[in-house]
């Protein structure tokens, strides 16, 4: 847990909580999540008249004494659930890599903890992601996180490909959000494709918000190496700050229209703030 400047107790904490979501559990496999099918879990549902064929394991024989009526009790089937994890790796998320790879750690040790399945990628259809289910999976994915390699993308959201999501309960898409609009637009349009419950966790640093410097600079772009001189003066700073909420709030209506959940999250504000309160409030975990 030292690569990830994580407590010591991170785990045992993370596993009082699991991923909330009101989709269907989809999937055949067995899982710790109740769906609206009929199965063989603990979880009692209700009674149905006996029929020929059924169990009779799942006779009610106190049902009959009572009214000389044959019943099954019937159960809740448990389904996995499906999380999968799309993180940005182009070159503006550097500074904000070891938040985002915590991030994705603690959402992912959730999804194995309650013997779900967990994919992770960084979007690109040639690189393998990890793809794993159960506890039994917990240190692979620690060892796998940890060795994460620093983000060299020079695009997110015009390249990545949603193919390691498919038929996913829950999708995750952690990502700064700062690449155009239009790029963003193409790659919200074919999200829901891929799951009914996408959420985008917008990660932002202190220094994109409010950028401290003053006289003249010279801005290099870390994605394209383009670089720009400019004089910071007041105007320009109010200027940067007005374009910078246009684009926020363009990338939260953009998630609206395509039915996308959004949330912004500060690296400052540190991942037990963000974990267990904002996505707590929202129901995110639970």
């Amino acid at each position: 847990m030292t690569s990830l400047h994580l407590p010591g107790d991170w785990i045992n904490r993370l596993s009082r909580y699991s991923i909330g979501t009101k989709a269907k559990i989809r999937g055949h496999h067995k899982g710790s999540h109740r769906s609206m099918r009929f199965g063989s879990s603990l979880d009692f549902s209700d009674f149905r008249e006996y029929h020929l064929g059924d169990d009779v394991r799942h006779i009610d024989w106190n049902v009959y004494a009572r009214t000389e009526k044959v019943y099954i009790k019937r159960f809740l089937d448990e389904q996995e659930m499906r999380v999968h994890l799309l993180m940005d790796n182009s070159k503006s998320m550097e500074k904000k890599w070891l938040f985002t790879r915590q991030l994705a750690f603690s959402l992912g040790m959730m999804v194995l903890s309650g013997d779900d399945r967990l994919t992770v990628s960084a979007g690109q259809k040639e690189g393998a992601p990890f793809r794993k289910k159960g506890k039994s999976a917990r240190k692979l994915f620690e060892h796998f996180v940890s060795n994460l390699q620093e983000p060299a993308a020079l695009s997110f959201a015009r390249t990545a490909s949603f193919h390691a999501a498919k038929d996913s309960t829950v999708v995750f898409v952690l990502s700064d959000g700062l690449e155009p609009l239009e790029d963003w637009r193409q790659f919200f349009k074919q999200a829901p494709k891929y799951s009914h419950d996408v959420r985008f966790l917008h990660i932002l640093s202190k220094e994109e918000r409010l950028p401290e410097y003053t006289g003249d600079v010279r801005f290099i772009d870390e994605e394209t190496g383009e670089a720009v001189n400019v004089t910071l003066t007041p105007d320009a700073a109010a200027s940067y700050q007005e374009k910078r909420e246009m684009h926020e709030k363009g990338l939260e209506a953009l998630c609206r229209k395509h039915g996308i959940h959004y949330l912004q999250v500060s690296v400052e504000e540190g991942i037990q703030h963000v974990l267990f309160q904002q996505m707590a409030r929202k129901k995110w975990i639970e």
